[in-house]
């Protein structure tokens, strides 16, 4: 979604929750344009608006994993009578390989070899053209489709990535506090699979674990997995309370 549209959703929900007739008074990012701003100005409100990758780089090499496997199963001739799941190692596709090739070389192996592979959980390794591992589970009793996803890496960043995040908002949103504005920090995530507000909030308390960066009076989650069905979460470690 558009960071406009998220922040108007925002302050159409604290309008509708806590802040009568709440709206957006000024964009000082879209005014400002010798330094960087925040968002929006609502009321006594000073509203920063960013979003978080659950994991390092984590949108460009969803585009890479998109543009090797992406709608493949649609690419097939006719639909397979059975139903197969691959799933690729995180790290499997990496910027220059030939995407092209490897794309063909699974319609291929898809058509022409998993017919014949038994029911069951299978890993494959040395299929000619593809220059990493298939995770299979192939099961005939089900309905029929061509699934493919990733295996989740290992990855401690997160609680990193959000104080370096946080401190850089945080100075944006000082001077509003300093003004006397509530500053209100809204984090985006639309990983349905991998993030959700208990995950943040553990990161948030690692990276603060006694008090919340300076400059910051509320945090929120903002849950855009479903654009039409928006959620909004305040996140406060206890701890901080």
């Amino acid at each position: 979604m558009r960071d406009r549209d998220v922040i108007d959703a925002f302050v159409s929900f604290l309008r509708e929750r806590v802040h009568p007739g709440l709206k957006i008074d000024r964009r000082p990012d879209e005014e400002n344009r010798d330094t960087a701003d925040i968002d929006a100005i609502a009321g006594s409100l000073a509203i920063e608006h960013t979003s978080i990758d659950t994991l390092p780089n984590q949108r460009r090499d969803s585009a890479w994993f998109l543009q090797a496997v992406g709608g493949l199963e649609q690419e097939l001739p006719k639909k397979p009578s059975f139903r197969l799941n691959i799933t690729l190692e995180y790290e499997a596709i990496t910027k220059g390989q030939d995407w092209a090739s490897i794309r063909q070389a699974l319609k291929n192996w898809i058509i022409d070899d998993a017919p014949r592979l038994d029911d069951g959980r299978h890993v494959l390794g040395g299929i000619h053209s593809i220059p990493f591992r298939l995770h299979v589970k192939k099961a005939s009793d089900r309905p029929p489709g061509v699934f493919f996803s990733r295996f989740e890496p290992n990855d401690d960043t997160l609680p990193g990535r959000i104080h370096d995040l946080f401190e850089r908002k945080a100075k944006k949103l000082s001077q509003y506090r300093s003004e006397g504005q509530t500053t209100m920090f809204l984090v985006e995530s639309d990983d349905i699979a991998l993030m959700n507000e208990i995950k943040l909030l553990d990161a948030i308390r690692k990276a603060y674990p006694e008090k919340p960066p300076t400059g910051i009076d509320q945090i929120w989650y903002a849950d855009t997995t479903i654009p039409s069905q928006l959620e909004f979460m305040e996140l406060m470690p206890e701890e901080w309370e």
